[in-house]
């Protein structure tokens, strides 16, 4: 029996629900074919999540790629575990350095931190898979060698890539051979892509931080106004850093903790936690005024607040206390919207994955090269575009997210977990930006308070607060709705039809089974990209 307790599908996504006992869900349909056949070849989760990893920097460049940042949170079947695998800035970066350059650009080897997604996959592969690393790889490895079909979501994010990025060292030579970004349908390759994957698999990622790849990555970076060095690359290390959590009626969603900014949809949570929210009705201008303003008031403390957490002013923790939560809530009016300056607690572009097996095993994934392609850098016959993290840094001297050498940046993306009873009940997470923490918090609700299968909860209309604060809806939001939000003091924008400015969501829920029968679970994929969910 299952305790989901709605199996209708109220929005019109036109894709159902997908059910079984080992399911993996992607943004991309290839890259969640290649994670299936390692769970059919007798592999595990975290086998299908990481081959589905690599894939997506093949059939996916425009969200991420060979360096990339990356992020995970595991069920091993008995206990969750958290990894950090973003990197850190090269050592030459000082607050001068970027004074003189005018600030941290968007573009360039400038914006470059040390890539750490590669080093995740090796971790992962050799803590919890089953499967040879090489054989993981392979299906991303085929892609890049012997090509593959555009889908339509790619191809128009390509071709806005290329317009930005076209200037930047080694971009045309690797996604616009031909001087043109492909079109939907239209086949593409890239045998230096596969060399650099195969490499990769050889050494276990040896080559990418100490090895022939990292040479020529600090060499490119030298030659092109960075100061990236052998020396930075080598002593990059993900870290097994746990989780942070956050209660919310008999569920407990999880997190990586700070640099990340997660703690933002915890926090919102929590203060949602202390409204009269249950009492608001689904869907309503009521319910979405409170999501809002919660999220409002968690933005204004993660901006203020979250860095590198070695360089972090406050805890985890004291964002996340019940006091503080509670002070926090009370500066809300559920008849009125506001804005809300950060709290002082008491002391004391990206791509999203989930995968399951029926041994119980869940993974919670995600990648990213921050901005669509990112810097724009790609290393010459390698394949190996760059993300840029860098921006996630600021300039304000005393900030604890300034710019410094060996310091990781304030992250955007965030895996999320949710158990229920102490044992895990969904992987989940919403890609694209800012957009990923207040996705997580309306996955979240629509699971958790409203009780709609994945499906559903990914395909409810959204709504998102961009960077400077403004409120933008999906144009899917009834105009009931709109006009209710109005009344409260918002100004919404409505977003037209087919907007990619919402993010996409991917979730596997575990469906209840009997005791010595293996897992079971239903998966959703985002109708608003090219993904899907499978499964057997």
């Amino acid at each position: 029996m299952t305790t989901v307790k709605d199996w209708a599908q109220p929005y019109a996504s036109q894709r159902s629900p997908v059910l079984g006992r080992n399911v993996v869900s992607t943004s991309q349909p290839l890259a969640a074919q290649a994670g299936l056949r390692m769970l059919q070849a007798g592999g595990n989760a975290v086998d299908a999540a990481l081959a589905a990893a690599m894939t997506l920097t093949v059939v996916e460049p425009t969200g991420c790629g060979i360096g990339s940042d990356a992020f995970a949170i595991v069920w091993d079947g008995q206990e969750l575990h958290g990894l950090n695998a973003s990197g850190r800035a090269p050592a030459g970066w000082t607050p001068e350095y970027f004074d003189k350059l005018g600030g941290i650009p968007e573009k360039g080897w400038n914006a470059v931190t040390v890539p750490g997604a590669v080093s995740g996959w090796v971790e992962l592969s050799k803590r919890f898979g089953k499967l040879p690393f090489a054989q993981v790889a392979q299906p991303a490895i085929n892609y890049a060698r012997h090509g593959f079909a555009v889908s339509p979501t790619i191809a128009k994010l390509w071709a806005l890539g290329l317009a930005k990025l076209g200037d930047q060292p080694g971009f045309k030579e690797c996604f616009a051979p031909e001087g043109q970004a492909p079109q939907a349908g239209s086949w593409f390759q890239s045998e230096a892509h596969a060399r650099t994957l195969e490499e990769i698999a050889e050494t276990l990622g040896e080559s990418f931080y100490r090895g022939a790849l990292a040479q020529k990555m600090a060499a490119h970076s030298q030659a092109n106004g960075g100061v990236m060095t052998a020396e930075d690359l080598a002593a990059h290390r993900c870290d097994w850093v746990g989780t942070v959590a956050q209660p919310f009626g008999e569920s407990v969603v999880h997190e990586i903790p700070p640099n990340g900014q997660g703690i933002a949809a915890l926090i919102a949570l929590g203060i949602l936690e202390q409204l009269p929210y249950r009492d608001t009705a689904p869907g309503s201008a009521a319910r979405m005024h409170l999501e809002i303003e919660a999220m409002r008031l968690a933005f204004a403390d993660l901006y203020a607040h979250i860095a590198d957490p070695a360089h972090m002013e406050v805890t985890a923790a004291q964002l996340l206390a019940p006091a503080y939560l509670q002070r926090r809530a009370a500066l809300i009016d559920p008849q009125r919207a506001g804005s809300y300056p950060p709290g002082q607690p008491s002391s004391g572009g990206t791509v999203y994955l989930c995968a399951a097996d029926a041994q119980g095993r869940m993974v919670s994934f995600i990648q990213s090269n921050f901005k669509g392609f990112g810097s724009g850098v790609v290393v010459p016959g390698t394949g190996i575009a760059l993300h840029n993290r860098g921006m996630g840094f600021v300039t304000t001297p005393g900030h604890p997210n300034q710019v410094a050498g060996g310091k990781r940046p304030m992250h955007s993306i965030i895996p999320a977990f949710m158990l229920r009873n102490g044992q895990p009940h969904m992987a989940f997470g919403v890609m694209g930006g800012n957009m990923q923490a207040q996705g997580h918090l309306q996955m979240s609700l629509r699971e958790a308070v409203e009780g709609l299968n994945p499906q559903a909860c990914s395909d409810a209309p959204r709504w998102r607060i961009n960077d400077v604060g403004a409120l933008t809806l999906e144009h899917t939001v009834p105009a009931a709705v709109v006009e209710g939000l109005r009344a409260l003091g918002h100004a919404p924008e409505i977003a037209p039809p087919n907007s990619l400015d919402f993010g996409s969501a991917q979730l596997i829920r575990k469906l209840d089974t009997a005791p010595g029968e293996p897992s079971a679970y239903v998966a959703g994929s985002d109708h608003r990209r090219d993904g899907l969910a499978v499964g057997f």
